[in-house]
């Protein structure tokens, strides 16, 4: 695959900066991964370019990927944090967020904040109007089972906000499981304004493989096309998984059985829209 690709979604962190408190002592996740070690596994994958997206609720998590964005022009863009329960510190944060050309977006670890109907309260729902009206996109991890079902209320209140679904919300892999979080896409995505990321499908302890992974891409494919989904390699979550190489292996192989100009979108051209980054190389 020639094309052009950035990923949307790839994590860097530093135990240096913070704890990662949801990072298990012991996993091969529990330690520092650099700039650096990330460039290694893109060139090694023909990527030119990523989206940092934040690992940790906090303001030094999102001030690291910044910095970081500094001193790499590979960084595409930020997806950073602010404070979505109090409106009046979301808009300070993102008054300073802004004057940074790299942050292009806002996300809360939706699936371990304790509070089951967080995108249901009032202050969040101002708060992520104030993306809307600034023109921020507002990515979703982990959204199934908790929290899909208050994507799709959500975008129908908030319909100048584009509503990003990572991981495609985390299919299960149960089929009674699979068809419920089906039928819940489907209501997402009757929303223009929602976007989902082809990326973080794997699994514990199971391959992840081009059989594995099918039903979820073409369903997605069918659900929201081209234009509303984007590539993300998920790095280093993929690292107990095979790492980078082995997910941009199947998802590649995935994305490239659409014709021509629905891959060119995926890869690049839904990134350019969501997030204002370059969708070729100069």
């Amino acid at each position: 695959m020639t094309e052009h690709v950035v990923d949307t979604h790839l994590h860097l962190w530093d135990l240096t900066v913070s704890d990662y408190a949801w990072l298990p002592p012991g996993s091969p996740l529990h330690r520092t991964f650099t700039a650096g070690q990330a460039r290694r596994e893109l060139d090694a994958a023909g990527i030119a370019t990523a989206v940092l997206v934040q690992a940790e609720d906090s303001e030094a998590d999102t001030e690291f990927m910044l910095a970081k964005a500094d001193q790499h022009d590979w960084i595409a863009g930020v997806v950073g944090w602010v404070r979505l329960d109090d409106p009046d510190t979301a808009r300070r944060q993102l008054d300073r967020r802004q004057r940074h050309p790299a942050f292009r977006g806002v996300r809360h670890l939706v699936h371990d904040d304790p509070r089951a109907d967080f995108l249901d309260q009032p202050a969040v729902r101002r708060s992520l109007a104030l993306l809307a009206e600034r023109g921020l996109p507002f990515d979703v991890p982990d959204a199934w089972p908790r929290h899909l079902r208050q994507v799709a209320d959500l975008a129908a209140a908030l319909p100048e906000l584009t509503i990003v679904v990572d991981h495609l919300g985390k299919p299960p892999a149960d089929p009674a499981g699979f068809r419920d979080w089906l039928a819940t896409l489907r209501t997402v995505a009757a929303h223009p304004n929602t976007v989902a990321k082809i990326s973080g499908l794997q699994r514990p302890g199971e391959p992840l493989t081009v059989q594995s992974a099918r039903p979820a891409v073409e369903a997605a494919v069918e659900l929201f096309g081209p234009d509303r989904l984007m590539y993300g390699g998920d790095w280093p979550m993929t690292v107990p998984h095979g790492g980078y190489g082995r997910a941009w292996e199947v998802l590649s192989a995935l994305i490239g059985e659409l014709p021509a100009p629905d891959r060119a979108r995926v890869l690049s051209g839904t990134a350019s829209a969501v997030y204002g980054v370059p969708e070729r190389v100069r």
